[in-house]
């Protein structure tokens, strides 16, 4: 099969040109989600479409060549991504057809009987521990329920979970969208997690403050900041330090640990001077599916919430202990040294404009220290101690994969459009036109990484659109590549609230369908004020005003 040498002015020798072709795949999948209000997956295979024709009539990529860089992007998609997810999600559910996940909502309410401090520990806290194992949603679904649970009003408590899953979200998923963008653009990850690190932290000191003053204005900021600071403090204080010198995987399950612990203490030496007790409590169960065939101890779980909280709460402890376990000492040596097969993909040849072949074509199927088979095994444990048996886990699993199918979808096709534009070149040109903005294109790199992630609704979809972008453009303003890398993922998380994807599950999981609209004006606020703020950061680090705080 023939090779093919990128090239990134193929139209007509023309920079601006060629750049308008390339981004016919970007603009098709903004319209159709974000303007025609296409099904996520249908509008990716329609897009990833739109990439293949561009790559093959414009750049005169060889046909077989694109059909394979597709197929490498979609089994990525497939492996480590939707691996990840799918047994996250798996052990959420198999805490909620046991009853545990009401158990679990109850041990929440009883920490506090203050709306405002329920907001903090349950949509900022255990929020961010929802999306540093799963991601894609959950924390939004959950927590939504979690808080109408313990007394919010449903709009109230959709707004409150969008605009908590900020922060995590960049480590979410035990930091897929910062290992995707090492592996589309070639960077080091953990340079990466690090340079993450010293941003998104800045944003999790304000989030708790945001969320009490959604609940309550302005008195329950002036009655409740000492448990908001205390817990986004914690919360960012160990993003960074895991980021930067343990693991940037396990940074937002440190970070939720840290946090909800700071608010706990807190609480025990002191107590806002006024409860704003729950009008009312609804009974909702997570995600909204009850097993027909519950057992009577699985009935009085879920109507009571009576039971242990610490067995409620074991599976996520038994994930942390495993992580842990598995990214430190002999362990992780040895799991490093039989992680699986490094090989390149069959078939694939491709060299950039000066000959060399490019890192992307080595598919890394590390299996045994995979993020996701962790989860998984830590999945069968949840499994052994909740007393489900293997044929019961099995169709819970199932149920999972036939849930999130589309997802599924959707996941692999932006993937391999992502790679398809990376190896055709399409992202390069975009980046070279983009790169004559100079320095100032610091100040814009988090727009991009925002515009992603609110169309595509996965800060890993937008680090694989537009990573290999704003790598060619540091290179060719001479800005860190690991900084614009970094500013497209913490731009990415405030792009999160006003995605289609989650203001839907935000609305369906607490009964507003169809008032979508009214949750986005509520939260895109927030989100605009914080991005502005992003932007600035970023474009300060991009000098010497804050240019120590860059890796490397």
């Amino acid at each position: 099969m023939a090779g093919y040498q990128q090239i990134f002015n193929p139209v007509g020798g023309s920079l601006g040109w060629s750049a308008l072709c390339a981004a016919l795949p970007l603009v098709t999948l903004f319209v159709l989600l974000g303007g025609l209000r296409w099904k996520a997956w249908k509008a990716s295979l329609v897009s990833l479409g739109a990439a293949l024709a561009v790559a093959v009539l414009a750049y005169s990529m060889p046909v077989g060549q694109a059909a394979l860089a597709a197929s490498e992007g979609a089994v990525f998609g497939l492996f480590p991504i939707v691996f990840i997810v799918l047994n996250a999600l798996w052990i959420y559910k198999m805490t909620e057809i046991t009853g545990w996940d009401a158990v679990l909502r109850r041990a929440f309410g009883s920490l506090s009987g203050d709306q405002r401090v329920q907001a903090v520990i349950i949509a900022f806290c255990f929020g961010a521990l929802l999306e540093a194992l799963a991601g894609f949603g959950t924390p939004v679904a959950v927590s939504s329920v979690m808080l109408m649970a313990v007394g919010l009003r449903p709009i109230k408590a959709a707004a409150v979970s969008l605009v908590a899953n900020t922060a995590p979200v960049a480590f979410g998923a035990i930091a897929i969208p910062i290992t995707t963008l090492g592996k589309i653009t070639g960077l080091d990850a953990a340079d990466l997690g690090a340079m993450v690190g010293r941003q998104t932290p800045l944003l999790a000191l304000f989030v708790p403050l945001i969320l009490v003053f959604m609940v309550d204005g302005r008195r329950g900021v002036r009655q409740t900041w000492p448990v908001a600071l205390a817990g986004g403090f914690a919360f960012a204080g160990a993003q960074f330090v895991t980021a930067n010198y343990l693991s940037y995987e396990i940074a937002d399950i440190v970070a939720a640990f840290a946090g909800a612990l700071a608010v706990v203490a807190t609480l025990s030496v002191w107590q806002p001077s006024q409860v704003l007790a729950a009008e009312r409590t609804t009974p909702v169960i997570a995600g909204g599916s009850i097993a027909t065939d519950a057992s009577d101890a699985v009935l009085r779980r879920r109507q009571t919430g009576e039971g242990s909280a610490l067995k409620a709460f074991a599976p996520y402890l038994i994930v942390v202990a495993l992580f842990a376990l598995a990214t430190s000492g002999p362990v992780k040596t040895w799991l490093e040294a039989h992680s699986g097969w490094k090989f390149a993909w069959p078939g694939l040849d491709v060299v950039n404009a000066k000959g060399e072949p490019l890192s992307a074509l080595t598919f890394n199927f590390n299996i045994f220290n995979a993020g996701g088979t962790i989860l998984l095994v830590a999945g069968l444990l949840t499994a052994v101690l909740y007393g489900i048996g293997l044929r019961r886990a099995a169709r819970s699993y199932a149920d999972t994969v036939r849930q999130f199918r589309w997802t599924i979808v959707t996941v692999m096709a932006v993937l391999a459009l992502a790679y398809v534009m990376n190896l055709s070149g399409q992202t390069v040109t975009l980046g070279l036109f983009l790169a004559q903005a100079g320095g100032v294109f610091a100040l814009l790199s988090p727009i991009a990484g925002w515009l992603g992630v609110a169309v595509t609704g996965s800060d890993t979809s937008s680090n694989s659109l537009f990573g290999m972008l704003q790598v060619t453009a540091a290179q060719q303003t001479g800005i860190s590549p690991y900084l614009l890398g970094a500013a497209n993922t913490t731009g990415g998380v405030l792009g999160k609230m006003i995605s289609p994807q989650n203001l839907a599950i935000a609305a369906a999981v607490v009964g507003l369908e169809g008032r979508e609209g009214e949750l986005f004006r509520k939260v895109v606020g927030w989100g605009l004020g914080l991005l502005v703020a992003v932007c600035a950061l970023v474009y300060l680090q991009s000098t010497s005003v804050l240019g120590w705080m860059v890796v490397g």
